[in-house]
């Protein structure tokens, strides 16, 4: 239960208590209320098991899972442990199998996650072996439900979580749709380790006026100003949310400039101004989008950079970040050596998210003391509704409209 004296303030989202970041209990909550309740969790990318065989393994939340194609073509997903004893089924991050043998004791699992036997059964010369009752089919890993949406797989455990349309709302929908419109191809996977709770990494992205102010490379080169124009769009139960940015268009920007922010004021220059360069893919203006899907969902695309970050939960104090790098099966050879460039935009090492990964430590550090604090959410108003303008913090209150829906504080 939560500590009586931890009190949210009923219906307020604007003013969010730091001990929602730090303690054990709501933690253990958000697994078993959200990441194991009626939401729909990134898996992979259909891209990434194309065969009959194909496997690879992930989380829901702090779940281990094997995701895989079966030999009918499905994807199937199920929690990575024995039936009997509990270890690990699948030991590799990726890999083809004929089926997944534990290997503690050797139960062999189907596709889907069925037990197909248990080895010594029958016991050795007559002795020993399970009861004659013992049936393989009554046991069995936690299996999810599994869906697809533009080439992304996702999971969920519960029989209440709606199709994934209904659960990302008709707008968000069109602006992952907007990007991945055809079969994709992945170029490269890496993880990030962040010294922080997944909130804080989640709110980041969700906050779409921080990176005019906190990316120095953004603001000087023009590829994310808010006098850019652009929007934010909030899904009715606030859970989902996508951000843009419009391309500069050359005017100056007065409103921008007055502010005197420390990302305005640096003199940096560009050696390969080839960095900068854009493919109109989409054909709309728009070459800076980010896309979440709660609880852990990003995908992002940075002129013809595309990723997926997958948040992961390690515990109060950290995180994962799976990143997967994204392109089309159809890309040339010269787009994909611009996507490839540029994705050194972002990234633990990239020239502008390295401090999207900082700053999560910072809050965490500023806030060690101030549990019974909170933080000040009223950039924009009060409400969490989708906005023509990107200097608000709508999407940051949805989320925690919906993260309070889930949890029942």
């Amino acid at each position: 239960m939560i500590n009586a004296e931890q009190k949210w303030p009923e219906g307020d989202v604007t003013r969010i208590p730091y001990w929602l970041y730090q303690d054990q209990e709501v933690y253990d909550r958000e697994q078993e209320k959200l990441f194991l309740g009626p939401v729909w969790n990134y898996l992979c990318l259909e891209a990434e098991i194309p065969e009959s065989g194909d496997y690879l393994t992930n989380f829901v939340g702090e779940m281990p899972v094997i995701v895989n194609r079966g030999p009918d073509g499905g994807i199937y997903a199920f929690e990575n442990r024995c039936a009997h004893r509990g270890s690990l089924l699948a030991l590799k991050n990726k890999g083809r199998a004929k089926n997944f043998v534990c290997a503690y004791h050797a139960w062999r699992h189907d596709f889907k996650g069925n037990v197909l036997s248990a080895a010594f059964a029958q016991g050795v010369n007559g002795q020993g072996g399970m009861p004659t009752d013992f049936d393989v089919s009554q046991y069995g890993p936690r299996k999810l439900r599994v869906t697809t949406l533009g080439g992304l797989v996702f999971g969920t455990l519960s029989d209440e979580t709606p199709p994934i349309l209904d659960y990302l709302g008709e707008a968000v929908a069109a602006r992952l749709l907007r990007v991945l419109h055809k079969p994709l191809r992945v170029y490269g996977r890496y993880t990030q380790i962040l010294p922080h709770n997944w909130k804080l990494y989640f709110e980041n992205i969700k906050d779409s006026y921080h990176s005019s102010i906190l990316h120095t490379f953004f603001s000087t080169f023009k590829v994310s100003r808010l006098s850019q124009g652009g929007g934010l769009i909030v899904s009715e139960s606030g859970a989902h949310h996508s951000s843009y940015s419009l391309s500069h268009t050359g005017e100056q920007d007065s409103e921008f400039e007055k502010e005197q922010l420390r990302s305005n004021q640096a003199n940096f220059k560009l050696q390969d101004k080839g960095l900068l360069d854009i493919t109109d893919e989409y054909h709309d203006g728009c070459h800076v989008q980010a896309v979440t899907m709660m609880p852990g969902f990003v995908l992002q695309t940075v002129h013809n950079s595309i990723a997926v970050r997958h948040v992961l939960p390690k515990g109060p104090n950290e995180t994962h970040l799976r990143w997967t790098i994204l392109g089309f099966a159809d890309d040339s050879e010269d787009l994909l050596k611009m996507r490839m460039k540029q994705s050194n935009l972002v990234g633990p090492a990239g020239y502008v998210s390295m401090e999207d990964g900082a700053i999560g430590g910072f809050v965490r550090r500023g806030t060690a003391q101030a549990s019974g604090q909170s933080s000040v959410v009223l950039m924009g108003g009060r409400d969490t509704v989708s906005s023509s303008t990107r200097t608000t913090e709508s999407a940051i209150r949805g989320f925690w409209k919906a993260y309070r829906s889930y949890l029942e504080l």
